[in-house]
């Protein structure tokens, strides 16, 4: 729009109606505009109001100065829209304000026009202009609201980053430091958390998990801290951690106890990554009580293996783990060589004479009750090293349905 283009009085004219159009506009935005209807809006729809005006003004100005700066004009409403942004509210309102502006203002040209006999081509321009100038504005607003929702974005990231790690540390944080951190992070505070393990270079598109599951996928042994995993709503959860691979999660734990859940899943992979643990799903520490206890404790174990199991430690792989196997299947069992062969699937006659090939070896002192706990602890740690020792040699898993 030029300064030629419209009639010489028509400037003056805005200016001298401003105050009203402005006032007319407040009207219609409180009736219209839910969010600042009453004394609801508070500072809120002051500041928006505001807005409205110096937007006004602009307009009326850059009637007769079409080259008029509107950078601070644009600043203002990408303050606008950050403000909106970080009050966590859209900007649904904001752009309905506008939008009743428009309809007041355009409804005053039209009325105008006809009293003061407007060309049409007058009548075009103004409106014109006025609906470009809104569009810049508008466009400003949600760039300044997009920054901030980036901007947020990102700080809530890193306070759920230091909220991760405080929920493992050692020795645990107090209860008021993880709540003011959950808070901040927005971050619903659990009655319990669930620490799980992962290998490491899960794909990207295999990362996708529920939002209130805390991750850290940089750490050697990337891990995810669950809030109560035992709850409802975790079922999608379990299938997003077949995606990711073998996945150990560890025992559920009160807040304070990230680390100790977070030490046994760990474990728990490593352990499977060795074979000793079944992999391939999600592996649950509360199903492997008595095989992480007696694997946590495999040094101890090993080195008095010797005294207790001697000559079936000296066997090959293919020979000492069905025997093995069987033995601690059939203290298992109460002593019961029946049940044992139904849980082996052989044949009874096949277990009595593993028994009596055991009974050979070590001179029948299996057959005491003295001691039963330990000797059962210590076949479980034989069976599941001799069954990963096998495996790597290319050998079947298990020898329990061959004789030896």
């Amino acid at each position: 729009m030029t300064q030629g283009s419209m009639p010489a009085e028509l400037p003056e004219m805005l200016r001298q109606h401003l105050q009203s159009a402005v006032a007319e506009m407040e009207r219609e935005i409180r009736d219209q505009v839910p969010e600042y209807a009453g004394d609801d809006g508070g500072e809120y729809a002051e500041r928006v109001e505001r807005t409205v005006s110096d937007t006004v003004a602009f307009f009326v100005d850059s009637v007769d100065h079409p080259n008029a700066d509107a950078r601070k004009l644009t600043e203002l409403y990408m303050r606008l829209g950050e403000q909106e942004a970080r009050q966590g509210r859209s900007l649904d309102a904001l752009q309905n304000a506008m939008r009743v502006s428009s309809q007041v203002a355009c409804r005053r040209f039209i009325k105008d026009a006809y009293r003061l006999g407007w060309s049409r081509e007058t009548l075009g321009r103004l409106t014109d202009s006025l609906f470009m100038l809104l569009a810049r504005v508008a466009d400003a607003a949600a760039q300044g609201y997009a920054r901030e929702q980036g901007q947020l974005a990102t700080e809530r990231e890193r306070r759920r980053d230091r909220l991760r790690d405080l929920l493992i540390t050692e020795p645990p944080p107090g209860q008021e430091a993880i709540a003011e951190l959950a808070v901040a992070a927005r971050w619903e505070l659990p009655k319990s958390i669930g620490l799980v393990a992962l290998p490491p270079g899960a794909d990207a598109p295999a990362r996708i998990l529920p939002p209130a599951v805390l991750a850290d996928w940089e750490a050697p042994i990337p891990y995810l801290v669950v809030p109560d995993p035992e709850g409802p709503g975790q079922d999608r959860l379990w299938p997003a951690l077949r995606r990711l691979g073998t996945a150990a999660i560890g025992p559920t734990v009160p807040l304070g106890q990230g680390a100790v859940s977070l030490r046994w899943a760990r474990h728990a992979l490593t352990l499977a990554e060795r074979g000793l643990l079944p992999g391939g799903a999600p592996i649950r520490c509360a199903d492997h009580i008595a095989s992480l206890a007696t694997l946590a404790a495999e040094e101890l174990v090993g080195a008095t293996a010797g005294a207790v199991l001697g000559p079936l430690l000296d066997l090959p792989p293919s020979r000492r783990l069905p025997l093995a196997e069987t033995l601690l299947t059939y203290l298992r069992c109460g002593d019961n060589a029946v049940v044992a062969a139904e849980r082996l699937h052989i044949h009874e006659q096949t277990v009595r004479y593993r028994l009596r090939r055991i009974a050979e070896l070590t001179g029948g002192r299996f057959t005491e009750p003295e001691g039963r706990l330990d000797l059962m602890l210590m076949l479980s740690w034989l069976v599941r090293t001799s069954r990963a020792e096998h495996a790597s040699r290319g050998g079947r898993a298990s020898g329990a349905g061959r004789t030896a």
